[in-house]
């Protein structure tokens, strides 16, 4: 049973968490062995986060399934079977109903209740928390479990709204079965989320057309069961597999090669490649020679490899052409992991419509138009992405000291502290929040989570009621972040990563909205500041 909706006499909360995904979730599980009473406030009728809203044909990790689980609980560990090695999107959902079921954590989470705005007051060095439905609450803290991707948007595409068929954006995707057999269907948008759908709605649908504006560099997922041996084999390994997580520059199994791309024999190079590509997961993104993402000739060389590998694969010349990216280099962007993706396009049953050549003019009561001709379909699929990392917060009317607005505060891109806490917004924490080393999600957020965790049970055991960021400290984070970044090809590179969205108004400029270091560097410079007893924040 979900929490019931408090009366008047109930808001009053030590921390309120927005959001009961892997992180809102986890978070609420480590404040409740505090004794603290809190609640949980979550938009939608379940949990799950990405994996409650995301319901999309063809949805699943591109992360190994088992480094994806939570690896607090060993007794949870120990009870749950994974059928694959990448988890399609119903099992996912299942685990994490599992984990709110096992540590009965609904009692604490309230659900239809969107959050329209958080102010902090000053007097009572508290936050004010309004719903959309206009019920409110107050709590000492405000802790966001919003995630990096969850305010999907929308083409800014006239006559969106008069489509008389059925359409979607994959991140609201109904609840309800939607079939495909024997219809026209119009895919838009080919990141990964539109990977994933497209070769999915292939199988099955009368006739596919998809509308790319910027192809991908792809590569194969190589997913497989996994066996009730191998599973007992994975479950004796865990200490080791997570051991190898906290170790790896961005918390999964595969780390860069420390060659580099010109120190083996081509022979080599080409071996070590075609290994990579016929190896499951992201070995060949993640797993590649260390000078790929900061070497523009090793980038060259490697994204020459995979254009050759979709060119085998692509029958048409032409077609394949249009599928392999002009504009950016291999893994500059969040490489979508496919299963025979590149031979849909084989198919006769769909069609590739290139929109930089023949752009959509406007969506019509029957399909779409674009410069060269109209369309009729059934069903529209929107694979139109998200208003990344900061579109969660932009969201919501969060002010801090004075009223400040939390999305004036980054106008110009993300200012943070340790990608956790902003200046002027004191009580407020971040859970994978702009400038938090992503990587593997799961691991990064019972990082984050516990960090989180140690320096509310500091202040709760030095009487302390106010917690913020200085501005040094923030300066000191933020720049630290940004110098990161430089002579990584992927920041000369428009994407979700970089800021960059032309769904959404004000955001074609890019930013630095993430943290590009390793984990464990991550990590190092966050306990350090906790041995330190929190030196660098202002606590009081």
């Amino acid at each position: 049973m979900a929490a019931p909706r408090p009366t008047s006499a109930e808001t009053n909360y030590d921390a309120i968490i927005i959001g009961a995904g892997i992180s809102g979730m986890y978070q609420l599980y480590r404040l409740r062995e505090l004794g603290m009473n809190v609640r949980v406030l979550e938009a939608g009728t379940g949990v799950g986060g990405t994996w409650y809203w995301n319901r999309y044909p063809g949805a699943r990790f591109d992360s190994e399934s088992y480094s994806y689980s939570y690896s607090f609980s060993d007794e949870l560990l120990q009870e749950w079977d994974w059928s694959e090695h990448f988890a399609g999107q119903p099992e996912t959902l299942r685990y994490l109903n599992h984990v709110a079921d096992k540590f009965d954590l609904r009692k604490d989470i309230q659900f239809r209740s969107r959050v329209a705005s958080a102010h902090y007051q000053e007097a009572t060095r508290s936050w004010d928390v309004t719903l959309e439905d206009g019920s409110r609450f107050n709590s000492r803290l405000l802790i966001t479990a919003v995630g990096p991707l969850s305010a999907p948007t929308m083409p800014r595409i006239e006559g969106v709204d008069t489509f008389k068929g059925q359409s979607f954006h994959t991140a609201r995707w109904p609840h309800e079965p939607v079939t495909f057999e024997g219809k026209r269907i119009a895919v838009i948008g080919t990141g990964a989320t539109g990977v994933q759908t497209i070769q999915e709605v292939a199988k099955t649908a009368g006739q596919l057309t998809v509308f790319q504006r910027t192809p991908n560099w792809c590569a194969p997922l190589h997913n497989g069961k996994i066996s009730a041996e191998e599973m007992a084999e994975i479950r004796a390994g865990y200490p080791e597999m997570f051991q190898r997580c906290q170790e790896t520059f961005a918390c999964f199994l595969h780390t860069p090669d420390p060659r580099g791309t010109f120190e083996v024999s081509d022979q080599e190079r080409e071996a070590f490649w075609e290994k990579l590509y016929a190896s499951p997961g992201f070995g060949i993104w993640q797993g590649n020679f260390r000078d790929m993402l900061t070497n523009r000739e090793a980038n060259a060389a490697i994204s020459d490899f995979v254009a050759r590998k979709i060119r085998q694969r692509v029958k048409d010349p032409k077609v394949a052409e249009k599928l392999i990216p002009k504009n950016h280099g291999f893994g500059t962007r969040r490489v979508p992991l496919e299963t025979r993706y590149y031979e849909v396009y084989n198919q006769k049953n769909v069609k590739l419509v290139d929109i930089s050549e023949t752009p959509i003019e406007r969506i019509t009561p029957n399909g779409i138009k674009t410069s060269d001709a109209e369309y009729e379909f059934d069903i529209i699929i929107y694979a139109t992405g998200f208003d990344a990392v900061t579109g969660s917060f932009d969201r919501i009317d969060i002010r801090g000291v004075d009223g400040q607005r939390l999305k004036d505060r980054w106008k110009y891109g993300p200012e943070t502290y340790l990608g956790v806490m902003v200046n002027g917004f004191p009580n407020m924490m971040m859970l994978i929040g702009p400038h938090m080393a992503l990587g593997n999600i799961p691991r990064s957020i019972e990082y984050n989570v516990e960090w989180v965790t140690d320096l509310v049970r500091y202040a709760r055991d030095h009487d302390m009621t106010r917690l913020e960021a200085t501005e040094a400290g923030v300066t000191d984070w933020t720049d630290h972040v940004k110098s990161l970044g430089e002579g990584l090809l992927s920041n000369e590179v428009n994407s979700w990563m970089t800021g960059v969205n032309s769904n959404v108004e004000g955001k074609q400029v890019r930013i630095v909205n993430r943290y590009s270091g390793s984990a464990p560097a991550y990590r190092a410079r966050c306990d350090e500041a906790a041995a330190a007893g929190y030196k660098e924040l202002a606590l009081a």
